[in-house]
């Protein structure tokens, strides 16, 4: 055991008890479940049908539509009739921030309610104070009797409840006593739970999101093993996703991360990936993510072996650092990257162009010792040698490569640093978006739990696309930041701009700015809170009008969305972070 799941080396997913939204059944013997949210106005009935019944016949299973206001919530009537009339029975969730009267509104026409325990009950003022057991218990029992008439209202209809933590809005008396934390996350949820509890409501699922890959495994895994201790019907089912996770490749990959490095431990019963995207385009991926438990099944063997890494705390594996074909590997630096001899054959030409984002060491030319982690005499060899040197897992093995390499790392010395591989068995390797989820699963999420000096991608057939991936991958997952790194939310019916289209203006506008990370939210709800690590942020304030902020602090207010791009931009040099963009900037 490892505190978590039932092996990190042969894949047992999680037995949890059964929640029901609607026709649904989440957890217990159901197969994952593959959710999203429509983009548009609550309030636009036609509008708010028709993307329901899109996403549908992509093969959604559950659908989410945001309710601000109680006006909105009580919309939520007409949607589902129009649904209904339609032939369409999809369970229905309603999404309320800081709203209990929303909740009790939208509870009498949906199928499930999403809460957010950061702000459900509390009004975030970013207040410092100290609070006492006894204030610390005054407040515990506000927040009760302003839940428990919810409670009670879903008791009655028989409805479901998701109690959705996200990293960043956590509420001002958590945030006090356990900090902006995995360990916050966690007790913001299990205080609503034992409220419910107390109620014998049974009906719920947890959730624990951010917009940071790593942030987001270890709440999970927190969340699991305090669920563990609190006894075995505390078998609730999981709801998993990377919030404000972005668009294109970086956005699927982040999510394949933080999701897919969940899934492989067999955590996870329900999926939503979080794309700035139409979110039609968002279950494809989640249907692959699931697809993938295939494959990581086939991979799964029995093994006793301790981890060598504590899962609840991010540690970089303290390997020793080396230089291989005069590149230095291991240690502090950052993860290299690997390609093979074909790819950089094809990319030599435009090594110019790529500038700093050329491949770095070449396998056929790269001395690396490759072992069977499972074979004794292998590791004996291994541990013989006086020199530090590159070591990876064999090519051909029938092992998933998170497990053997989790096994490596536990069995041969940490001085020596490792070479993670998406794929052990590359020329079976398709590409595409199931290359793309292997490859940030594999990598990711050993990247997640601290292992790995050097990174080879072999799944991706096109020379630029492998390279790029790489470099992408770790970027995705914090390990190493060689662009602009974008936070950005999916759109809801909150949302006070369009979001794909202004998120591709600001990327146009500072994609040349490495290392600077910018938060773009549609409303409050997704910021400053949720911004999370963000250098600067770009939020909507009211319709038309955008608020900009530095970290979590607003410092500009109410400023026109036409001009909102250029003051941003302002915004960055006055602290210091802007350069002017190359004449050709580098893409990879």
């Amino acid at each position: 055991m490892t505190g978590y799941c039932a092996s990190p080396y042969r894949y047992l997913r999680r037995p949890t008890r059964e929640v029901k939204v609607g026709k649904v059944g989440i957890g217990g013997p159901n197969p994952i479940v593959v959710q999203s949210m429509i983009t548009c106005d609550t309030m636009d009935t036609a509008a708010s049908v028709k993307q329901t019944l899109d996403l549908v016949q992509v093969g959604c299973q559950i659908v989410r539509i945001t309710a601000p206001t109680v006006k909105d919530a009580a919309n939520l009537r007409n949607i589902k009739k129009e649904l209904l009339a339609a032939g369409c029975d999809v369970p229905i969730v309603a999404d309320i921030h800081f709203k209990p009267d929303a909740a009790m509104e939208a509870a009498q026409w949906v199928d499930k309610i999403r809460i957010n325990p950061g702000n459900f009950a509390d009004k975030k003022k970013f207040a410092v104070r100290e609070y006492t057991d006894e204030q610390y218990a005054e407040e515990l029992s506000r927040i009760e009797e302003t839940f428990i008439p919810l409670v009670k209202l879903l008791q009655e209809r028989k409805l479901a409840l998701r109690i959705g933590t996200n990293h960043g809005s956590l509420s001002d008396r958590i945030m006090n006593r356990y900090g902006d934390s995995p360990h916050g996350m966690v007790e913001s949820a299990l205080e609503f739970a034992r409220i419910a509890r107390k109620m014998n409501f049974h009906n719920f699922v947890f959730s624990m999101k951010s917009s940071n890959p790593k942030v987001m495994v270890e709440a999970y895994r927190l969340l699991v093993a305090s669920l563990d201790k609190e006894g075995p019907d505390w078998n609730y089912p999981l709801h998993l996703g990377v919030t404000e996770a972005g668009d294109g490749e970086d956005g699927r990959i982040k999510s394949a991360i933080g999701i897919g490095s969940l899934l492989l431990d067999g955590l996870g019963d329900t999926i939503r990936i979080s794309l700035t995207e139409d979110s039609v385009h968002e279950i494809p991926v989640g249907r692959a993510l699931v697809k993938y438990l295939e494959e990581r099944q086939r991979g799964s063997f029995d093994a006793t072996t301790k981890l060598s890494y504590d899962p609840f705390s991010f540690a970089k594996r303290a390997s020793q650092k080396i230089t291989v074909q005069g590149v230095a590997v291991g240690g502090e630096e950052p993860p290299r990257v690997l390609v093979s001899a074909k790819v950089e054959e094809a990319l030599r030409p435009r090594f110019a162009q790529l500038g700093d984002l050329v491949p770095e060491l070449v396998h056929e030319k790269t001395p690396v010792t490759e072992i069977d982690p499972r074979n004794d005499a292998e590791v004996k060899a291994l541990e013989a040698k006086k020199e530090t040197v590159l070591v990876a897992l064999k090519d051909g093995l029938d092992l998933n490569p998170v497990s053997g390499t989790r096994l490596l790392a536990a069995r041969i010395p940490a001085r020596h640093p490792i070479v993670l591989k998406d794929t052990l068995q590359p020329a079976e390797s398709e590409g595409g978006l199931s290359g793309l989820i292997r490859a940030s699963v594999h990598i990711g999420a050993l990247l997640c739990d601290g292992i790995g000096d050097a990174i080879l991608v072999r799944g991706e057939p096109a020379p630029g696309a492998c390279l790029r991936l790489g470099f992408n991958i770790l970027q995705a997952a914090g390990s190493r930041i060689f662009k602009t790194d974008y936070v950005a939310c999916p759109s809801c019916g909150r949302t006070l701009f369009d979001l794909q289209s202004t998120t591709a203006r600001i990327k146009a506008a500072t994609q040349h700015l490495k290392g600077v990370k910018i938060a773009v939210m549609g409303c409050i709800v997704n910021g400053p809170g949720e911004m999370a690590d963000a250098d600067f942020g770009y939020v909507g304030g009211a319709p038309g009008k955008i608020n900009l902020y530095v970290g979590k602090t607003p410092v500009k207010f109410n400023i026109p969305e036409a001009e909102a791009v250029d003051r941003l931009k302002d915004l960055i040099r006055e602290h210091g972070k802007w350069v002017d963009a190359p004449a050709a900037p580098v893409t990879v």
